[in-house]
């Protein structure tokens, strides 16, 4: 295996980030002055309790939603103040999404799912045909691309999810909870996979999880507690 070596390139930037949330006459920070470098090609995992800011971050990184104060430089570029058509933008064509209950659609095929985000690319019909039952191939699906969700077992649909994310060759792939719906060995399989795509095709890879045995797989361990890091550690292997 070659293992992928870490660069120096900071690929996302988290800069005094604080993400306030109205209730009522109420103000609840979610996220309270968080500042961290990513480095491109990292395998990071974000940790913390419920309740610790981890999907609010999740959602930050993911050009799902803007901070209320702070800066967040995504590629060397601002994302803070973007609209929501050019975050949709940006996030398509840098971000892959890994999600806990795969959102993949039930009345589409596996060979469909996949294909969907390449509709919204510049792939002709035929390329983005050729990718998606390439990407299938890869993480073990060739023989199920035809198969709807509920023809497939829970880590299969986990690995659909997977093909999804990397459909337009993202340079991050962001997973939420990945193994959160999964039985231990399943998960196993799927964080394997997961570190293959960080070792072998040098994606980016950010888990959000609060399963402490997630972090083995990770080179960068960050860590919440009431919406502040208090912890952030390189692991040596």
């Amino acid at each position: 295996m070659i293992m992928n070596k870490k660069s120096k390139e900071i690929i996302l930037r988290l800069q005094n980030v604080w993400k306030i949330y109205n209730m009522g006459e109420v103000e609840v920070p979610a996220l309270r002055g968080v500042s961290v470098d990513i480095k491109k090609g990292d395998f990071v995992a974000i940790i913390g309790a419920s309740g610790s800011g981890k999907s609010t971050m999740m959602n930050l990184i993911g050009c799902l939603d803007t901070p209320t104060k702070g800066s967040i430089y995504l590629k060397s570029q601002d994302i803070s103040h973007l609209s929501e058509s050019d975050l949709a933008s940006f996030r398509g064509e840098t971000i892959g999404f890994i999600f806990q209950q795969y959102n993949l659609i039930p009345t589409m095929t596996a060979f469909e799912n996949v294909l969907l985000p390449m509709e919204f690319l510049e792939y002709t019909d035929q390329e983005a045909a050729d990718r998606a039952r390439k990407i299938l191939k890869i993480v073990g699906l060739g023989e199920k691309m035809s198969n709807r969700p509920t023809q497939l077992s829970g880590g299969e649909q986990q690995r659909v999810s997977i093909a999804r994310s990397l459909a337009a060759n993202p340079e991050i792939i962001l997973a939420d909870e990945p193994t959160g719906a999964l039985d231990s060995a399943t998960g196993q399989e799927v964080l394997k996979m997961l570190h293959k795509l960080w070792s072998e095709e040098g994606k980016t890879i950010i888990v959000v999880t609060h399963d402490i045995s997630l972090t083995k797989y990770a080179q960068t361990i960050i860590e919440l507690k009431d919406g502040q890091i208090v912890g952030n550690k390189e692991v040596k292997k």
